[in-house]
């Protein structure tokens, strides 16, 4: 059953390291760290992702900013406690991590799959020069009972499509990984640049069951 249901959440990440380890949080004596990893979109720019990884897979007293690494794990999430509301923070959770000498054209660098169900009523609008755009939140089950809320943005005739789903359905998408700054107001006079993740849809399939 766990096996079933990790095969809805896979990602494979490409990237170069670029922070040092932070210890998140620890599981019967299992340390977690979270980095960031640098990945390129074909623009030429770059996403900012940050992973997950237990101190088992890697040595985390090391420092290896600049290193190019492949994970694969699943897309999670988690609310965050602040100014007395929730905050979802994503992340990937790491399962498998390899070093690269360098970075391997022929390698897809940010690839997601997820099989999962629409939690709110999709937000379909445009954008100021015309482009139509609608944002999904997907719920993604793992074992024993937890879920993961992921965002997700759908361009052009996906966007036209997703209008119309509706909560409780059941959604099946192909997509990378995005990063996206922003400026969050915190009061009058303050402000903070944050960075919001969220999977860009190219492919997608409404009501599939799962296989």
């Amino acid at each position: 059953m766990a096996d079933k249901i990790i095969e809805n959440n896979q990602v494979s990440i490409m990237g170069a390291i670029a922070s040092e380890f932070e210890k998140s949080h620890e599981v019967y004596g299992e340390g977690f760290y979270m980095v960031d990893v640098l990945v390129k979109r074909l623009s030429g720019s770059e996403d900012k992702i940050p992973l997950m990884v237990s101190e088992r897979l890697v040595d985390v007293t090391q420092s290896y900013i600049g290193e190019y690494i492949q994970v694969q794990g699943q897309f999670r999430s988690y609310n965050r406690h602040e100014e007395k509301k929730n905050r979802l923070v994503l992340s990937v959770f790491v399962r498998e991590l390899t070093f690269v000498e360098e970075e391997d054209e022929s390698i897809e660098t940010n690839l997601i799959e997820l099989n999962g169900y629409i939690c709110k009523p999709p937000v379909h609008r445009m954008t100021p020069l015309g482009r139509e755009i609608a944002d999904i939140l997907l719920a993604v089950n793992r074992p024993y009972g937890k879920s993961d809320y992921i965002p997700c943005i759908c361009w052009g005739r996906n966007a036209n499509f997703a209008k119309s789903f509706e909560v409780g359905g059941r959604l099946h998408i192909w997509g990378r990984i995005q990063s996206r700054e922003y400026i969050k107001k915190l009061s009058e006079t303050d402000t903070e640049k944050r960075i919001a993740y969220e999977v860009s849809v190219s492919k997608l399939e409404y009501g599939e069951t799962y296989s």
